[in-house]
Order: structure tokens, then C-alpha cells, then sequence
């Protein structure tokens, strides 16, 4: 054990041109292609950075985009929804007030109606009892009577009753 504590000098000698023949071949052979690798990958990992970054910045101004969009559509659509609201009170104040119009129309129709249905049953009434009262005179007098004449008389009459 102690042999290998121990320093020789042409151990020695062979151990520093191993390790210097190790060297230039590590760096001759494998030191520019671990450098090279290592410098092509880091400008890849630059690149990716770049691109990751630019792609981030292009989501945040579609993102800003699409909220604007979002936004606009969403007043777009309460503009309609109050539109809608507005145009369907109009029409419906507006079939209430035709529907007021044709019932105050039917109203006044039916008085109309029942107006004349009215004077058509006191004529005829006043026509029967015309011709009632001229019989009834004309069997009290026991004669025939001028029917014209008495018809104008007993039309005067009724006539000049009160209208109720």
C-alpha cells in the first residue's frame, strides 16, 4: 500500500504526457463538436424563446381582440333586445288602441241599430194603433169613415205624444 503513496518520478512523467496526449485529443475530437452542439442548442433554445414570446404576444392581441369583439356583440345584441323591447310595446299600443277604436265603432254601430230598430217598432206600433183607433171609431160611429183622413188626424195625434 504504500507503493502507491508513494511518488515516482517516471510514473509521474508518463501520468502528465497521458494526461496532456488526453487533452489535445479531447480537444481536437471531442471538445468543438461538444461546443458546437452546445452553441447550436442554445441558439435553438434562443429561437424557441423568441417564438414562444412572439406566439404569447400574439395570443394577448387576439385575446384583446376578441374581448372588443365580445364586448361589441354583447352591446350589438342589447341594442336589438331593446329595439325588439320598443317595437313591441309600439304594436302593442297600438293594437290596443285599434281594438279600442273598432270596439267604440261597434258600440256605436249597435246604438245606431237599436236606434233604428226602435223608430222601425213605434212606426208599425203607431201604424196599429192608428188603424185600431180608426176601426174602433168607425164601429162606435157605426159608419165608414174617410180612412185617409182620419189616418192623417190619429198620426197628428200620436204624433204630438211624448216620445218615450
Amino acid at each position: 500500500m504504500d507503493q502507491l503513496l508513494t511518488l515516482e518520478p517516471g510514473m509521474l512523467i508518463w501520468t502528465f504526457i497521458t494526461f496532456a496526449l488526453l487533452l489535445w485529443l479531447l480537444k481536437k475530437f471531442a471538445w468543438k463538436p461538444l461546443l458546437s452542439a452546445l452553441d447550436s442548442r442554445e441558439g435553438k433554445i434562443r429561437e424557441d424563446l423568441q417564438r414562444a414570446e412572439s406566439a404569447r404576444d400574439d395570443a394577448e392581441r387576439l385575446l384583446a381582440e376578441h374581448r372588443k369583439l365580445l364586448q361589441n356583440s354583447e352591446a350589438d345584441a342589447r341594442k336589438i333586445i331593446d329595439d325588439a323591447k320598443s317595437t313591441a310595446e309600439m304594436l302593442k299600443q297600438g293594437i290596443i288602441d285599434t281594438a279600442h277604436e273598432q270596439a267604440r265603432q261597434m258600440t256605436a254601430q249597435a246604438k245606431a241599430e237599436i236606434q233604428r230598430e226602435k223608430d222601425t217598432a213605434l212606426s208599425q206600433l203607431r201604424t196599429e194603433v192608428a188603424d185600431l183607433a180608426i176601426r174602433a171609431a168607425g164601429k162606435i160611429l157605426g159608419e165608414e169613415l174617410d180612412a185617409d183622413k182620419h189616418r192623417r188626424l190619429v198620426d197628428d195625434f200620436i204624433g204630438n205624444l211624448p216620445k218615450n
